[in-house]
Formats: C-alpha cells, sequence, structure tokens
C-alpha cells in the first residue's frame, strides 16, 4: 500500500508562529520535535504521518492517529518510520519505507507499507 501527502510549508511556519511548542506537539512526540530543524523539516515530518495513514487507507483519525507513527532518522540522516503495536496488529504490517522530499515553498512524503498475507 502507498500513501503521499503534500504540504505547503508556509502552513507550518503560521501553525509553528501561532501556538510554538504546542504545534508541534499536535502530531510529535518529544524524541521526534528534537529532530525538527525549522518549519520545512516539520512540514515534511507532517506529511509523513498523513502519507502513512493513507497508506493503510484510513487517513489520521479514530483508527491511526499522529502517535500512532514514531518518526526517526538512520544513522546517514534517511528518515524511518515505527508504526504502534495497535496499527502493526491491525493492519498487519510487516514492514514500511518513507522518503521526504522539499522544492521551494512545498514538502512531500511518499509511504509503503507493507502487509504479512
Amino acid at each position: 500500500m502507498i500513501g503521499i501527502d503534500l504540504i505547503k510549508t508556509s502552513r507550518m511556519k503560521r501553525m509553528m508562529d501561532r501556538f510554538e511548542k504546542k504545534a508541534l506537539q499536535k502530531f510529535l512526540s518529544d524524541d521526534e520535535i528534537a529532530l525538527v530543524k525549522n518549519y520545512k523539516t516539520a512540514a515534511g515530518f507532517w506529511a509523513v504521518k498523513e502519507a502513512a495513514s493513507k497508506a493503510l487507507g484510513v487517513g489520521i483519525g479514530s483508527e491511526c492517529g499522529f502517535h500512532d507513527i514514531t518518526i526517526s532518522k538512520t544513522q546517514k540522516g534517511a528518515p524511518k518510520i515505527k508504526l504502534s503495536k495497535k496499527i502493526v496488529e491491525s493492519f498487519n504490517v510487516s514492514d514500511t519505507s518513507v522518503s521526504i522530499t522539499h522544492d521551494g515553498e512545498y514538502a512531500i512524503a511518499v509511504v509503503a507499507i507493507e502487509t504479512k498475507n
């Protein structure tokens, strides 16, 4: 299953300017917040979580919340995601892949989720 999301980075900038750290806490854990360099990074992380929920076929909501998806980095700095036990079991997930890119005023993320059939 594949999910994709696009966000205009200025939308994240406005949210962070208005709500400061609370804006990030809405969708990121403290460990994830520590990885955020600026509003563009935060926008990319938002896109990852939206893309992951879309790959699951449910979107962000009661079946999959922002905090069911955790973003981290490999030793080489590539993004990776971990899904909560609830999500792994509910959707029979066996593996995930993620890619984030930024261009101008946009951040885009693509997430692939493999399931055990």
